[in-house]
């Protein structure tokens, strides 16, 4: 209907999946690593606080939280880049209790290491332990957890948008392009494999790129 064929959906659905994916990995890495670290390194009541509101924020339903959020701001504005931005919002934001969970365990550790002490016996601040010591020593980790959430996300714009509450037309989609293609599946049964298949290898490759990541920042692999 719109005069778009099927490559060209493909081309831009990924273009769209990308841009929400990476961005959203982006806002759920600074606020997981920002809130881990403070949680982590100061303990007390702000760990407790912080880990409590991340076991708050795991518990939510993300995706009927995110088809009601989707649906309230689509009355408000039709805007492409405002379903864009609601759209990395709540799968950043939903998403970084994870990643904050994982920091907080690692920095937990490190903190009772001899080079913090020693460190800390020199006078360093805190802000100067945090950044200099604490973070190269769990970017493996970090490195590792962001490539895993990119595909995460993918898979979760598309959902959306095979919902019909992501990505509107004209703007392409996977996810928006498979229930779609059931209307002509008999017609061009490609219209309904391709987009799957684009998600399957996507999906796969980031999968496969983040266990060579692990094992490449593994000192302890058998390489």
């Amino acid at each position: 209907l719109l005069g778009q064929d099927i490559l060209s959906m493909l081309m831009f659905g990924a273009r769209s999946s990308l841009i929400i994916a990476s961005v959203s990995s982006v806002l759920s890495l600074l606020l997981g690593v920002s809130l881990g670290l403070i949680a982590g390194y100061f303990r007390g009541w702000g760990d407790m606080i912080i880990s409590r509101t991340m076991d708050v924020l795991l518990s939510f339903p993300v995706l009927l939280l995110s088809i009601s959020l989707i649906t309230v701001v689509s009355y408000i504005s039709s805007s492409t880049a405002v379903r864009f931005g609601v759209i990395i919002f709540v799968l950043g934001f939903f998403g970084f209790p994870y990643i904050g969970r994982i920091v907080r365990g690692q920095v937990l550790s490190i903190r009772e290491k001899e080079f913090v002490d020693a460190s800390r016996s020199l006078g360093a601040s805190n802000f100067w332990i945090m950044t200099k010591e604490i973070i190269p020593n769990v970017i493996g980790p970090i490195l590792v957890y962001t490539t895993l959430t990119i595909p995460n996300f993918i898979l979760g714009e598309a959902g959306l948008s095979y919902l019909g509450v992501g990505l509107n037309p004209p703007t392409a989609s996977w996810g928006q392009m498979l229930p779609d293609a059931g209307n002509y599946f008999k017609v061009d049964p490609m219209y309904l494999f391709l987009p799957g298949l684009a998600i399957f290898i996507t999906v796969l490759a980031f999968n496969l790129f983040c266990d060579g990541l692990r094992d490449a920042l593994d000192p302890r692999s058998t390489r």
